[in-house]
């Protein structure tokens, strides 16, 4: 397989899965779940460049300008880089022959990333240990990275297929 088809394969298969956790969110949104606010993770981002990586609470930060552009663009970006984890564990043989176990695996393995890096830096603390419910909190990141394991898996078999 070529490395250009690779590669767009890859993207696709990253943006078909954060819409597919993004579908998960707003479902659970709807039935009064709380979810992933965009805009504080943009926030959080926009303010990086001025070199500020953590906060005490990232919702009393100075709002940045278009944060919420921000947060989504850096939400589906994350989603390409964890397809990209994926696609170099399997290797690019795995993209004709999508199976379902090494995707939400690695999907479900990649709440490392809330859990150990943008949680503590957002000022929630490490596995959510500063909100009003950890364990709840924690479980939910855990099934929403696991829906997002789940897209990818959907989303490579739909490209396998259309190939």
């Amino acid at each position: 397989m070529q490395s250009h088809h690779v590669i767009g394969q890859t993207v696709l298969i990253g943006i078909g899965a954060t819409a597919v956790m993004d579908g998960w969110l707003l479902l659970l949104s709807r039935l009064g779940v709380p979810t992933t606010g965009f805009a504080l993770v943009g926030r959080w981002v926009g303010h990086m460049p001025r070199g500020r990586f953590a906060h005490d609470a990232i919702a009393k930060a100075a709002p940045v300008r278009n944060e919420l552009g921000l947060g989504w663009l850096t939400h589906y970006v994350v989603g390409v880089v964890f397809a990209a984890l994926l696609v170099a564990v399997q290797g690019p043989a795995w993209l004709g022959r999508p199976t379902a176990l090494p995707a939400i695996a690695i999907g479900a393995a990649t709440v490392v990333v809330p859990w150990f890096l943008m949680q503590p830096a957002m000022g929630s603390g490490f596995l959510a240990s500063k909100t009003a419910a950890p364990l709840g909190n924690c479980l939910r990141n855990l099934a929403n990275h696991t829906v997002f394991g789940l897209g990818l898996y959907l989303a490579a078999v739909a490209l396998a297929g259309a190939a």
